[in-house]
């Protein structure tokens, strides 16, 4: 046992505290009046270092896209609400999380069918994984989507999905911040009287006035808490990524990209941040840990990631966690293509709170031993 480990068990927990008769007791006569002995739970409410109830987890789709698809049979979009199979994570299993404060699931909808207009206190992102056709209306404005571009649904905003009567079934990935807003107990939630809204501007226009790489409109005027852009589209995006592909890169993350608010060069909303990163052909990341639940899509190209020691395999489309302050890399399996994966976390909220924090894995090259399941 070390010094620190020492110091843990005599100062931080219970080790010196006996249950003798009389402390029982007087921990009995304190529960009738409401109160606690700080000392009973100080190790589990201040621990030493971030511990994560969630459990690091790969999500295979070609196990999980079946049962997406089955579900267009067993329910309608009218009676479910919305026609989603979400990710449960062991360890957070109370709160319906996918990681840490973050939820997300697989929604699918087929050609023509539509989902009744809503807003929430929750904010939310929709991935498209495959299908044509698929759309979104936000306060109006209706987006056109397509495979890996998401859209944003931010909090209050009146938002309905569908896909039109000529494409294809659908499947895309929600991410949302709900066990947050849960946790600060400030969720909503109301359907539009109408279940449906009028499209009030002309289609795609939010990307076309605010998309234009390093322009901002002379008569855009946006003072929201959250991008206006609301679509990302995967073309220009992946443009970017290989043309900084020349460059070192990072590290810990390879070619890296953070998705913007064009007004304040910030995070696309306040607590939900998204990026997308490329490993080059045969790269390898070398491992580091940071406080932020993420949880990663992989949009092109098959590699593996190693968290807190187990190797997690993956491919097109498998979706994988990685805990707050939990130790990972990730390794492209190719050594002539490109493996991207899009991420979505909850790095707005570390940093305006002042909690991200990072470290490198320091030994064997910066590499983790890999343990066997």
């Amino acid at each position: 046992m070390t010094r620190h480990d020492q110091y843990n068990e005599n100062v931080a927990g219970r080790a010196n505290v006996e249950d003798t008769p009389e402390l029982l007791a007087y921990y009995d006569d304190l529960k009738k009046k409401g109160a606690a002995a700080l000392w009973t739970v100080a190790n589990k409410i201040e621990p030493w270092e971030p511990r994560s109830q969630s459990v690091p987890m790969i999500w295979r789709y070609k196990d999980l896209r079946e049962d997406v698809l089955r579900s267009v049979d067993l329910v309608t979009p009218e009676k479910a609400g919305r026609r989603v199979i979400y990710l449960d994570n062991p360890g957070r299993s109370d709160v319906a999380a996918a990681v840490g404060w973050i939820y997300a699931g697989l929604q699918v909808m087929h050609p023509g069918e539509r989902a009744s207009a809503h807003r929430h206190s929750a904010s939310a992102i929709r991935f498209i994984m495959e299908g044509t056709g698929a759309y979104t209306v936000v306060d109006g404005h209706k987006m056109t989507l397509g495979a890996n571009d998401f859209v944003l649904t931010p909090n209050g905003t009146w938002h309905e999905h569908a896909v039109a009567s000529d494409g294809s079934p659908c499947i895309w990935q929600d991410g949302l911040d709900i066990p947050l807003v849960n946790a600060l107990e400030a969720n909503f939630y109301e359907v539009h009287p109408d279940l449906a809204q009028a499209v009030t501007h002309p289609v795609d226009d939010m990307t076309r006035t605010w998309g234009n790489a390093g322009l901002r409109p002379g008569t855009g005027a946006w003072s929201k808490g959250y991008s206006p852009m609301f679509k990302y589209e995967w073309a220009p995006t992946y443009e970017a990524l290989s043309g900084l592909a020349e460059t070192d890169g990072s590290p810990y993350d390879g070619i890296l990209m953070h998705y913007m608010n064009p007004v304040t060069s910030g995070h696309v909303m306040g607590t939900l941040g998204a990026s997308m990163q490329m490993l080059r052909p045969g790269e390898r990341t070398r491992a580091h840990r940071h406080t932020g639940s993420f949880l990663y899509q992989v949009c092109k190209g098959s590699g593996h990631s190693v968290i807190n020691g187990r190797r997690f395999d993956w491919t097109e489309r498998d979706i994988f966690c990685v805990p707050s302050w939990a130790w990972h890399e990730h390794a492209n399996a190719s050594a002539t293509e490109d493996a991207c994966l899009f991420c979505l976390n909850d790095l707005p909220v570390m940093e305006k709170l002042g909690l991200y924090r990072e470290e490198a894995f320091g030994d064997n090259g910066g590499h983790q031993p890999v343990h066997k399941p």
